[in-house]
């Protein structure tokens, strides 16, 4: 039992295609990253069964899939690389972090749904989902921005003008916006990939919170991923949100996977020789 890795997507895909097609809700994560990770590994078993996939993305961050915990516990990164942060299901995370013998720290704590039957909110809130168009992107960017330091992701030097832009110009990035025309909560879908798509970016500024805008605008980001021709739609929420895991479970979505993104402190110790 091994890690083997490559560069080289097609030959990732090729090799983890059994493992990638029949746990495809559990390998979201690294089927996104599948085509810009730095590195793709898969854990083959003596029979040749891969049970385990990770993607590497810059600085040095695993992402799993889904895997073993013996697969998790016993991954290296290549040339001695030390990760800064890993994220995936809990109990693979917790094996691979303890196995570092380094100090690491919970940063977020996540929970993937799968989408069942899509159930608009009742009673709807007030206004109507639009695209964003081009204009939209200073402030989405902003609100990116606060979204992602709401889930505990270090934002500091960070600009998500690019990240916006690239999710406008393919028209992913859905606005909720008020009977006069004003931008209040906005919900991003990824790109179909194996069938699949997921929700993200769900965010509304605090002031205009409590007025059902996020469950406006992740109905219409959940409708239109399922009109892009996606049969399965998933999305993360944070463990520490309780309302907006009430939220997404009322307009249709199940539990599937417990998710953990960890970080590490500090680089390994030297190995004395």
């Amino acid at each position: 039992m091994t890690w083997f890795f490559t560069e080289d997507a097609a030959a990732f895909r090729a090799a983890a295609a059994d493992l990638l097609a029949a746990e495809a809700a559990r390998n979201t994560a690294v089927l996104t990253l599948m085509d810009r990770a730095d590195r793709l590994g898969w854990w083959a078993e003596p029979d040749g069964r891969v049970t385990g996939v990770v993607a590497v993305s810059p600085p040095r961050e695993p992402a799993f899939g889904a895997v073993t915990v013996e697969a998790a516990r016993a991954l290296v990164l290549p040339e001695g690389e030390a990760p800064t942060a890993v994220r995936g299901e809990t109990a693979a995370v917790e094996a691979f972090a303890e196995a570092t013998g380094r100090p690491w720290t919970v940063t977020v704590r996540m929970r993937l749904f799968r989408l069942g039957e899509l159930t608009p909110p009742q009673p709807a809130p007030a206004g109507r989902a639009r695209v964003a168009v081009e204009a939209d992107i200073p402030f989405a960017a902003v609100w990116a921005r606060e979204f992602a330091r709401d889930i505990g992701e270090n934002v500091t030097g960070r600009d998500f003008t690019g990240h916006v832009t690239e999710r406008v110009t393919d028209g992913r990035l859905v606005l909720w916006e008020t009977p006069d025309g004003r931008p209040v909560s906005m919900a991003s879908v990824s790109r179909t990939i194996e069938d699949q798509a997921r929700v993200h970016l769900v965010y509304t500024p605090p002031a205009e919170r409590g007025r059902g805008y996020a469950a406006g605008a992740t109905e219409a980001a959940s409708r239109a991923a399922l009109d892009s021709g996606a049969t399965r739609v998933l999305l993360f929420t944070d463990l520490a949100n309780p309302t907006s895991n009430a939220l997404y479970q009322r307009l249709g979505y199940r539990p599937v996977t417990d998710h953990l993104t960890v970080e590490f402190r500090g680089e390994p110790a030297p190995v004395s020789g």
